[in-house]
């Protein structure tokens, strides 16, 4: 389900919520390690095979690269003095050869601020091979950056790639040039552009002197991954509470695992593997992580049935018992690991295209949403559905029922 707002729709009560349950969970639990080589991740995309042009337009995953230079702008949640770079090939077909990278801070556009750019090194080497189906980190990089600062990485390719694994919908764009020019601070030579990214999967960074203590995974659809969102203006949900807990001073990577159309129990051709498929790699695998927040299930609702098209192929009706269960394996997978859960309400669904006569997919979002509400099996609820539907924000502990049950608990915000 897509959002119609070119800024985020959510209120600043929200966000205020959000960064009061995000940090209450996350900073209670303990570490996974500590120290000045403690990995937080910073960035991340969820990963996806190569598909058609989607809703960010024109995308490049079919054709690959071939003698091409992919320069892809992105901002960091958390600081820190040393970085490193994770690349992926998760849906190739073959391995993939790096001839090289590099990484500086951004200017405007494709260029780099002067002085800024490093190579990228892979077990000491400039050139990289990455199997199909795995995922490489670069060696550590130099390069202190501190909370919310734009990064600039360029990959060059000489080989044929062949189709390559990509985030169709980035929100932000992404740069070509032919030939090799990884190491340019000017943008002159950049001259095609798109509005996804290829291979990239993460950025880390580790050095506490910036305070980095753990990292929050935002796991979702449309509505995480930015949809409708302005370009290049970093407003996504995720995007703002990072900015929030940079503002209230709380030391958390934020990494945005939202797939446009993604659902929690069926893979698809355009929108990306389950969410009980990809949990794995997409939250347990990440870096530092001590906390997921889960707002996923409208297109499991909403697409179940006749379907959308070659991207939605008819399917069975998914029921609120089906989704309630693939929530509790979500929830179990998240627990096993240590981490802490946070369960997002549904938002509405009257007026969007998924809207039916008679309210038969509302009912079941109803009924998942009570059940996210009051189950107490989310370690933390944060309760959107009812924030978007009145513009108000209920904080719910995982332990109540009642306001009457819950006490200073209870927080309307």
């Amino acid at each position: 389900m897509t959002t119609r707002s070119r800024r985020s729709s959510l209120p600043r009560r929200l966000f205020v919520a959000l960064v009061a349950v995000v940090t209450a969970v996350t900073l209670a639990a303990p570490p996974a390690t500590a120290g000045s080589n403690h990995w937080v991740g910073t960035w991340g995309t969820s990963v996806q095979a190569p598909g058609p042009d989607g809703f960010s337009g024109p995308n490049w995953s079919r054709e690959g690269f071939t003698d091409q230079s992919v320069r892809q702008v992105i901002r960091v949640s958390a600081g820190g003095l040393r970085l490193r770079v994770r690349l992926s090939n998760e849906y190739g077909s073959a391995p993939l050869r790096l001839t090289g990278a590099s990484i500086g801070k951004a200017g405007a556009g494709a260029s780099v601020r002067p002085g800024s750019v490093r190579p990228l090194t892979f077990e000491h080497s400039l050139s990289a091979t990455i199997p199909a189906g795995e995922q490489l980190a670069s060696d550590p990089v130099l390069l202190p950056t501190a909370p919310l600062e734009t990064l600039s990485v360029t990959l060059y390719f000489a080989e044929p790639t062949g189709p390559s694994t990509f985030h169709e919908q980035a929100v932000a764009t992404t740069y070509r040039a032919a030939g090799d020019h990884r190491f340019d601070r000017g943008a002159a030579a950049f001259t095609e552009s798109t509005k996804s990214w290829y291979h990239l999967a993460g950025v880390d960074v580790a050095g506490q002197v910036f305070g980095a203590r753990g990292t929050v995974v935002t796991l979702g659809d449309s509505i995480t991954d930015g949809v409708a969102s302005t370009v290049d203006t970093n407003n996504r949900y995720p995007d703002e509470l990072a900015e929030r807990l940079v503002a209230a001073r709380k030391p958390l990577g934020v990494l945005n695992a939202g797939i446009s159309g993604n659902r929690v129990l069926r893979d698809s051709p355009c929108f990306g593997e389950a969410a009980l498929d990809r949990f794995e790699r997409d939250v347990l695998e990440q870096p530092g992580v001590r906390t997921v927040i889960v707002l996923e299930g409208i297109n499991d609702i909403g697409m179940g049935g006749p379907g959308f098209g070659d991207c939605a192929p008819p399917s069975p009706e998914v029921t609120a018992a089906d989704l309630i269960e693939g929530h509790r394996a979500l929830i179990e997978a998240a627990r096993a690991a240590g981490i802490k859960t946070v369960g997002a309400t549904l938002l509405p669904m009257k007026g969007s295209f998924y809207d039916d006569p008679e309210d038969k997919a509302e009912a079941v979002r109803d009924e998942v949403n009570d059940w996210i509400r009051s189950s107490g099996e989310y370690d933390e609820v944060v309760d959107l559905g009812r924030a978007l539907a009145d513009r108000r924000i209920v904080l719910v502990h995982h332990r109540c029922r009642r306001a009457l049950e819950c006490g200073s608990r209870w927080t309307p915000v």
